[in-house]
């Protein structure tokens, strides 16, 4: 998958004048397969997640996402849609100041991310902390999936 990322790539000194700008990532779909992965590898089988029998007579309707998938995918999310720093060597992620599961997502739904650089910040000559408000809108769905606050670093050579 080609994003953003590939084409778009941002100076440091760029970084500032995007304050405030948003990103959009690709459509994610979550279906029942990928739930079944992450319920294995985390070892969260609840039924709400794993057993689509049970989990139609659960006030879900059928099986949903975990919150913790919805979060991880993130990652992916990110590198669809945010460009580049010029001269990074990594991203890592630096944590969440705030995250919150506002609406479930139901297996085979189609997710995004929606990102708003809010800050940045050198905190030293290699190191440069980027923070971003995140919503996960799922398609046809007026809530959105979560919204959090994420902090990132970028270390430059």
């Amino acid at each position: 998958m080609t994003g953003w990322q590939d084409t778009l790539s941002f100076s440091t000194a760029e970084l500032h004048e995007s304050v405030g700008r948003s990103f959009v990532s690709h459509w994610f779909v979550v279906d029942q397969d990928r739930i079944d992965a992450f319920a294995k590898v985390t070892e969260d089988e609840q039924f709400i997640h794993v057993d689509p029998a049970r989990a139609a007579d659960s006030h879900f309707g059928g099986t949903v996402a975990h919150g913790f998938l919805t979060l991880s995918l993130l990652s992916p999310m990110a590198y669809s849609a945010l460009p580049k720093v010029k001269g990074a060597l990594m991203g890592v992620n630096y944590g969440f100041d705030r995250v919150r599961f506002l609406h479930p997502v139901r297996s085979g739904g189609r997710v995004r991310a929606h990102f708003t650089l809010t800050s940045v910040v050198k905190r030293s000559e290699r190191e440069w902390q980027l923070i971003y408000d995140v919503s996960v809108e799922i398609e046809g769905v007026h809530k959105p999936a979560l919204a959090a606050t994420w902090l990132t670093m970028q270390v430059v050579g």
